[in-house]
């Protein structure tokens, strides 16, 4: 049983992970919170706030490969698409698999149509409906950054175990099945 500030409800300690006995930047922040409002359950900060920082700081470092071929993430993100799924898709298609607005796939279209790494055809039954797909210096692109950014990804994580990899990356993808379906139920 806990009490409402996360810790055992006789008082003892409660196990903190090994990451965050290093005294992380979120551990920092959460011992102000319980500082100010001890009254107050943190834990969901410890998780969500370190997902968070992890993800702001692996976003600045793992553009890298991808600023040195003339890519934004999101740029790379919709050729991605095209390229694993293998075949044309609409818009509104690599919308939802890019999690990105309608707006901003239209623009970051028209600028990878522009440098030639994709195509778009119209649609014959339906005016309104573009197809659009990798060119080959699209593919090809693709096909170099891949590996790049896979031997970043490796290096990013070579601090972690295989075993702590995995046991990581089942707990986020637990994480992850819960969001979707929660959240994803609650946008308008």
């Amino acid at each position: 049983m806990t009490a409402t500030n996360g810790r055992p409800a006789d008082g003892a300690a409660r196990p903190t992970a090994p990451s965050a006995a290093r005294h992380d930047t979120v551990a920092a922040v959460v011992g102000q919170w319980q500082a100010v409002h001890p009254d107050l359950d943190t834990g969901p900060m410890e998780i969500i706030g370190r997902i968070n920082r992890c993800a702001a700081l692996l976003q600045q470092a793992e553009d890298a490969p991808l600023r040195r071929a003339g890519l934004s993430r999101p740029e790379f993100d919709l050729l991605g698409a095209l390229r694993r799924t293998g075949h044309e898709l609409t818009p509104s298609e690599l919308t939802r698999e890019t999690f990105s607005s309608g707006a901003a796939v239209t623009k970051r279209l028209k600028l990878l149509t522009e440098r030639g790494l994709v195509e778009r055809r119209g649609d014959t039954r339906d005016r309104r409906v573009a197809h659009v797909r990798l060119t080959d210096a699209g593919r090809d692109l693709v096909d170099a950054v891949l590996p790049e950014q896979l031997a970043y990804e490796t290096t990013v994580l070579g601090g972690l175990d295989t075993p702590g990899q995995g046991e990581l990356a089942s707990l986020l993808g637990e994480l992850l099945v819960q969001l979707e379906g929660r959240l994803g139920m609650l946008r308008v």
